[in-house]
């Protein structure tokens, strides 16, 4: 995890992105790759086009990764913290 995460910020910073990359900024792209992952279901599954699925998943995940970075947060104890959150709101069923 943390090589992947070495290497998105690394290609932020060679582009000069950090300056725009504010939380609010990367939440609103968050979103608007999320609509771009919608976009592909629009019209149902069976016209999805899984090679763009694919890349617009991998953004939405680019752009948390590096919320999370500037945020000081550590994505893998964030990840579990809300597991468990998770766990105890819906409980496996038996």
């Amino acid at each position: 995890m943390r090589d992947i995460i070495k290497e998105i910020i690394k290609f932020r910073d060679e582009r000069g992105w950090e300056s725009n990359d504010k939380p609010e900024n990367l939440a609103k792209s968050i979103i608007i790759e999320a609509a771009e992952l919608l976009e592909n279901y629009q019209w149902g599954p069976d016209h999805a086009d899984l090679t763009n699925v694919k890349e617009e998943i991998a953004d939405v995940i680019i752009y948390a990764i590096a919320m999370a970075y500037d945020l000081g947060f550590d994505i893998e104890q964030i990840i579990r913290e809300k597991l468990v959150k998770n766990a105890e709101k819906y409980p496996a069923k038996k």
